[in-house]
């Protein structure tokens, strides 16, 4: 019975083993077009994820290119403004000794060509940088030229006195305020 059963379990073995690869070979041929569809769609996804990426990449690309065009058109007068600003400073100087005389109508007319100039470099975008004697020192905002002692307690290490203004244009500054600060 041993013989027997050996004999018939190699027989199961066999006729399963011939029964599996009939059931391959029958199951190969739609499994071929499966795994063909299968592919055409990955290859297809693989496209379509390329051509999001390329899109996003191209998109990021105008918004790039946009925005350095906008800063080069608000900075693209930087340097004019930058050349004007001794003039400005000279008007400003000229002003205040101009203002000690007692001729109302030289006052009157160099006021307003400064008055003009101060606009028109304002319309172009330049502004003044606020700093004050009295404010904490910002190194970020000014630029030191020099310390002298404190004339009261409550003046160490705020800024003592303005020497020459600073501006900015938009956002970035073109020169930085230089100051004399308490110690």
């Amino acid at each position: 019975m041993n013989q027997e059963s050996t004999e018939n379990i190699e027989k199961e073995i066999i006729e399963n083993e011939a029964t599996i690869e009939q059931n391959q070979e029958n199951a190969e041929a739609p499994t071929v077009e499966i795994s063909n569809e299968e592919k055409l769609e990955e290859d297809l996804a693989k496209e379509k994820d390329k051509f999001l990426r390329l899109f996003a990449e191209f998109e990021n690309y105008k918004k790039r290119t946009t925005k350095e065009r906008i800063d080069l058109f608000k900075t693209a007068n930087q340097e004019v403004l930058q050349a004007m600003l001794p003039i400005l400073d000279d008007f400003d100087r000229a002003m205040i000794e101009i203002s000690k005389t007692d001729d109302e109508n030289l006052i009157t007319g160099v006021n307003l060509i400064h008055e003009k100039l101060k606009n028109t470099l304002v319309s172009k975008g330049l502004e003044q940088v606020e700093i004050n004697p009295g404010d904490d020192f910002n190194a970020d905002f000014a630029e030191a030229i020099t310390q002298i002692p404190a004339p009261s307690a409550d003046l160490k290490g705020k800024i003592v006195d303005v020497i020459e203004k600073g501006y900015k244009l938009g956002d970035k500054i073109i020169r930085f305020p230089k100051v004399i600060i308490g110690n």
